[in-house]
């Protein structure tokens, strides 16, 4: 099955008029939005025509669209009001995912912050994840958990963290994962070794089971490997390299697995091209 390879879209001055404008632009077959401000805890209603539009252009053009949550969610957080703030962005996320007919919503694995706190943090996973998961209809979107690039007190982040993340949750069929290879590369996991892209995904659905990967956000690094610092670079201008994701397309978990780009803006369509020929 052919991965859709796409972008992250800016929505400024209106969701279809921004998005789908941009679709166009870099040739994108797939697409990643967000909702309402990615560093703040709004959650803005959208504008119904604009819903309407975008919704049918990313029909017409046969793009899968993705949300990502503000990058505030945190509900491993130790401060309840950090966590409740995050159970509502995420709701309101899923809400609007649904209304525009997005695949999924993106968000962060999330931080306990002191390792004291970590028991409790997996426990507040769980508490916040299921009665939203338990809520999604089969055909509608799914939460994908996101790992982090690693630091502080990150809950996932190589995926072997992806484990007792699911388990949290009785590994609930509609909590889905995002691959992002800058942060996977920042967490320890070396990409650029030959064969460094298929061992991580090998793990990955070792650890996680089978169709649980249900989108990959392809970017290079401008850190070494193990940095735990997320600065993504253009495709194959990076630390990780071209030849990594050649790798990762070959590897079967990625089958009919939609891809989207966030590097630096100005390479998108660029990344784009580059990537359909590695695929």
């Amino acid at each position: 099955m052919t991965n859709a390879v796409g972008a992250h879209a800016p929505v400024a001055g209106g969701l279809a008029k921004a998005a789908l404008a941009y679709i166009d632009a870099v040739s994108a077959a797939a697409v990643q939005v967000y909702v309402g401000n990615p560093r703040g805890w709004a959650r803005p209603p959208g504008d119904p025509r604009q819903d309407e539009a975008f919704t049918a252009g990313c029909h017409t053009r046969s793009v899968p669209a993705y949300v990502h949550a503000s990058l505030l969610v945190n509900i491993g957080s130790p401060t309840a009001a950090t966590v409740e703030q995050s159970r509502e962005v995420l709701a309101h996320a899923l809400l609007r995912a649904a209304t525009i007919g997005a695949h999924g919503v993106v968000f962060h694995a999330g931080s306990s912050v002191d390792a004291e706190h970590t028991p409790a943090a997996m426990r507040q996973v769980r508490d916040v994840l299921l009665p939203l998961l338990d809520a999604l209809p089969d055909d509608g979107p799914r939460l994908l958990v996101e790992p982090s690039a690693g630091g502080g007190r990150s809950l996932a982040a190589r995926v072997e963290d992806l484990g007792p993340y699911l388990d949290a949750v009785d590994r609930h069929p509609r909590l889905g994962v995002c691959f992002d290879t800058c942060h996977a590369w920042a967490a320890g996991h070396d990409l650029a070794k030959p064969g460094g892209m298929t061992l991580t995904l090998d793990t990955l659905v070792e650890v996680c089971g089978p169709d649980r990967l249900g989108l990959v956000h392809a970017n290079d690094s401008k850190d070494p490997m193990g940095s735990t610092r997320d600065r993504h670079e253009a495709i194959g201008k990076g630390l990780i390299g071209a030849d990594a994701f050649a790798e990762m397309f070959r590897h079967p978990a990625l089958a009919g697995v939609p891809v989207v780009v966030e590097t630096p803006g100005e390479t998108h369509a660029a990344d784009i091209s580059l990537l359909r020929g590695l695929r």
